[in-house]
């Protein structure tokens, strides 16, 4: 992985810091929530709402929460750290999507067909910054025929017809990329959606 603070927008950068900022809707994507880390969704709603965020919530038991708040995204992101670190031992990387970047991110989609006919095969991955050329083309090496991979801004979009589980384009993607990331796929990308409108 590359280093920890090259993030752009989803993470910290120059322009996220200082004092208070519109109010603005988050959400939250935790990196590598399953298996042996697990980071249940009630305590983490209580601890973020203990934070000062407003309309908390979260989707499912693998690392999604949402907030409305007027705190810059640095200090979003530096606050939820510092309590998952403390109350549940979660280190791994976090995520702050603005709702407007998500709805971006879902407008950007270059494979809506599939998106809609099977979108748990469509796969959204937020990446810290946008990778290089060589990493894309060295990922389609391992892509069977149907499969494929595609990266608009700081999004990589990824269609496993065959399923996600059993692809080596998916298995090899994670370190292939070249970049810190986290993916949800296409139903929990527009649930998010949902939920993130449900907070405004």
């Amino acid at each position: 992985m590359t280093e920890r603070r090259s993030c752009l927008s989803y993470r910290t950068s120059a322009s996220d810091s200082g004092t208070l900022s519109a109010v603005t809707v988050y959400i939250l994507l935790f990196r590598g929530v399953g298996g042996k880390t697990q980071l249940p969704t009630q305590p983490l709603r209580a601890a973020l709402a203990a934070l000062g965020f407003d309309n908390v919530g979260t989707y499912i038991n693998s690392g999604n929460a949402y907030l409305k708040t007027s705190m810059p995204r640095a200090e979003v992101l530096r606050l939820t750290r510092e309590v998952c670190a403390e109350k549940f031992g979660f280190t791994k990387e976090i995520y702050a999507v603005s709702l407007q970047e998500w709805r971006k991110l879902i407008a950007n989609n270059p494979l809506p067909a599939a998106a809609q006919s099977t979108p748990k095969f469509v796969h959204a991955a937020v990446l810290a910054k946008k990778p290089d050329a060589k990493n894309l083309t060295a990922l389609r090496a391992h892509a069977v025929p149907g499969e494929g991979i595609e990266v608009v801004d700081k999004v990589a979009y990824l269609h496993t017809p065959f399923g996600f589980g059993t692809s080596k384009l998916a298995e090899k993607f994670d370190k292939g990329i070249g970049v810190p990331n986290t993916a949800r796929n296409w139903n929990s990308v527009l649930k998010l959606l949902e939920l993130a409108e449900g907070a405004k």
